[in-house]
């Protein structure tokens, strides 16, 4: 009986032996190695502004501008003169954008309120590779019924674009 206890437990001594040659022959070790580069490119800018429209005694300096602001100035000489600019966005980048805020902040404390401006035609998106173009209009209001004491506005617009 002791005999055959023995043999039993070299039998499994062996066995197990085996299992790990066995397994140790069918085991693979895989290495992973790799690289992540980030390629986008953000570039949003304006990339041309011109004057659309102006009444007849409305005058501008030619607006000037730089990747991210733009400069103009209006003569604006009777009530509903206006001048009216075209602005053109470019997404010479390589990622999507949309437009995620427009921020106007004009001087109404001690600018004249005659002096309007508005914003048109702003599209929410601007792919990558495309322009997109809006209107800023700054009119002297026609439904003024005297030539007001200030008679500036400062005016100052952000538009914001973010990654889609």
């Amino acid at each position: 009986m002791k005999k055959g206890k023995n043999i039993l437990i070299i039998l499994c001594f062996v066995s197990i032996l085996i299992m790990s040659v066995g397994y140790s022959t069918f085991a693979t070790e895989i290495k992973i190695d790799g690289n992540a580069e980030i390629t986008g490119v953000w570039d949003v800018k304006v990339s041309n502004v011109e004057i659309e429209s102006k009444s007849d005694t409305a005058s501008s300096n030619t607006p000037i501008f730089t990747d991210n602001t733009i400069t103009f100035d209006a003569k604006l000489n009777k009530p509903g003169d206006y001048v009216k600019y075209k602005i053109t966005v470019k997404n010479a980048g390589t990622i999507d954008a949309i437009l995620s805020n427009v921020l106007c902040i004009s001087d109404d404390e001690n600018g004249s309120s005659q002096i309007l401006y508005e914003t048109t035609n702003l599209k929410s998106e601007l792919l990558s590779g495309n322009t997109t173009t809006f209107n800023i209009t700054i009119t002297y209001d026609k439904n003024t019924t005297s030539i007001p004491d200030i008679k500036t506005k400062k005016y100052t617009g952000i538009i914001e674009y973010e990654q889609m």
